[in-house]
C-alpha cells in the first residue's frame, strides 16, 4: 500500500515545540509495516503549525493543499494519512481527494486537552485515529467516524531489547508545566530521600510569578484573546484562569535537588531503559478543570518508555488497562502517596522489575506498534 503522508514534515526547523518527531516515527513505522509513502516536496506542513497573520497563513493554506491535489492526480495513493489541527484542514481539498478513491484518515493527538467537543473540521475524514481512550466519546457524539489506537511511536531495533539497570533513580523526563510541578513538589515533601531525578525543558528556568507580556500584546489584543477564551472554555474555566494568574510558580528547594537539566535523544532512550524506575505523569494543565483535580489521559510515554524495556511507572488514566496488564506489564498510581508507595515496593523487588520490563516492552511492541494500528486501520477502512 502507497500511503500519502501530510503529517507536519517540514525541510527547516520552525520555532513551535515537539513536532519534529512524527515524521520520524510515521515513516520509519510505515516502511517497517511493509508499505510505502509518498509526500509533495514542495508543502511544508508544520509552517502551519507557525503563528502568523491571518493573510499569510491563508496563502500558505492555499498553497498547500492545491499543490498536493495536484501532487496526488500525477502520483496516486491508496490512503491520505494526516496529522492535522482544525485550522489545517481544507474541507474540500479532503472532499477532492476522496473522489479520488483515496480514503483520507486524520490522527491527531491532545484532543482531551485541546477541545470540549470534536472539531466539526475533523468530520470530513473517512477515519479519525484517535489515541486517547477519553476522546472517542466526542468523535461518537458527534458522529464522525474514530477508531481508538496507540499513540504512533516507532524506536530502532538497536534498541527493542531489556537492558540492564545502570543506575538506582527514579527518572523522569518531559518539560515542566504546573501540574507536573504541583505533583512533584508533593513527592518530594512526603519523601526527601526518595532518588528521584527530574530531566527536560523549562525546570531550570525559575523565574517565578507572572510571565511577562511579550512585545506587541497591546490593551486590545489582551481584550479580544479574553473574550476569545471566554467564548470558547466558558465562564468557570475564565475564572479560574484568573484566579491562579497569581499563583507562584516558584520551585522550591526540594525539588531543586531533583532537577538535573535537559539532555539528548540518546541519553534519553538510555535513561528510560535503563533506570530503576522510569516514571509517566498523565495529569495536565487545564482551566477546565481545578488546579487540585487536575484531568489525565494516556500520553505518548505510555507507548515508548515500555517498547525502550523501562520498569514503567505511569499515573493511571481510563484506557491504561486496555493496553496494559496492570501489575503485570507496567505499574501506575493514582496520587504523591501512592507513587511513593509503588515506587518503595519496585526498588525492593528485582524479580518485578524485570518482569515489567519484559513484559511491558512484549506487550507495546506486538500488540501497540504502528504496523499493527495500520492494520487495523486498513481493515477498518475495507
Amino acid at each position: 500500500m502507497k500511503i500519502f503522508l501530510s503529517f507536519l514534515q517540514s525541510p527547516v526547523k520552525h520555532p513551535v515545540p515537539a513536532y519534529d518527531f512524527w515524521e520520524f516515527y510515521i515513516k520509519n513505522g510505515i516502511q517497517e509495516a511493509g508499505h510505502t509513502y509518498g509526500e509533495c516536496p514542495d508543502v511544508d506542513w508544520a509552517l502551519g503549525l507557525v503563528q502568523q497573520t491571518s493573510e499569510s497563513y491563508q496563502q500558505w493554506k492555499e498553497q498547500a493543499w492545491s499543490k498536493t491535489i495536484d501532487w496526488l492526480k500525477k502520483h496516486p495513493a491508496d490512503m491520505f494519512l494526516s496529522y492535522l489541527y482544525p485550522a489545517m484542514v481544507d474541507e474540500g481539498a479532503i472532499a477532492q481527494i476522496k473522489k479520488m478513491g483515496i480514503p483520507c484518515v486524520n490522527f491527531f493527538c491532545d484532543n482531551v486537552r485541546e477541545f470540549q467537543k470534536a472539531p466539526v473540521e475533523f468530520g470530513v475524514f473517512d477515519l479519525n485515529w484517535v489515541p486517547e481512550y477519553k476522546a472517542v466519546k466526542l468523535y461518537q457524539k458527534a458522529g464522525y467516524p474514530c477508531i481508538n489506537l496507540p499513540m504512533p511511536i516507532w524506536i530502532d531495533l538497536k534498541l527493542r531489547m531489556v537492558q540492564e539497570e545502570n543506575n538506582n533513580q527514579v527518572t523522569f523526563i518531559g518539560s515542566k508545566d504546573i501540574q507536573r510541578q504541583l505533583f512533584f513538589e508533593d513527592v518530594a515533601a512526603k519523601k526527601p530521600a526518595l532518588p528521584l531525578a527530574i530531566y527536560g525543558s523549562g525546570w531550570s528556568a525559575d523565574a517565578g510569578g507572572e510571565v511577562a507580556a511579550s512585545e506587541g500584546y497591546t490593551t486590545a489584543k489582551k481584550v479580544a484573546y479574553q473574550y476569545k477564551f471566554l467564548k470558547d472554555h466558558g465562564v468557570r474555566p475564565y475564572l479560574r484562569k484568573l484566579s491562579q494568574r497569581k499563583i507562584t510558580t516558584a520551585i522550591t528547594a526540594a525539588l531543586k535537588l531533583k532537577i538535573q537539566g535537559t539532555i539528548s535523544f540518546e541519553a534519553y532512550n538510555d535513561l528510560t531503559a535503563k533506570s530503576l524506575i522510569t516514571v509517566g505523569v498523565n495529569r495536565y494543565p487545564s482551566f477546565n478543570y481545578p488546579l487540585a483535580k487536575p484531568n489525565t489521559y494516556s500520553r505518548l510515554r505510555d507507548i515508548e518508555a515500555p517498547m525502550l524495556g523501562a520498569c514503567y511507572l505511569t499515573e493511571w488514566t481510563e484506557g491504561l488497562d486496555e493496553l496494559y496488564s496492570v501489575g503485570v506489564d507496567i505499574e501506575t498510581y493514582v496520587d504523591a502517596d501512592s507513587f511513593i508507595e509503588k515506587v518503595s515496593i519496585l526498588t525492593a523487588d528485582a524479580n518485578k522489575r524485570k518482569m515489567l520490563r519484559v513484559n511491558g516492552q512484549k506487550k507495546a511492541l506486538q500488540n501497540h506498534g504502528i504496523p499493527q494500528s495500520l492494520t487495523r486501520i486498513i481493515k477498518r477502512l475495507s
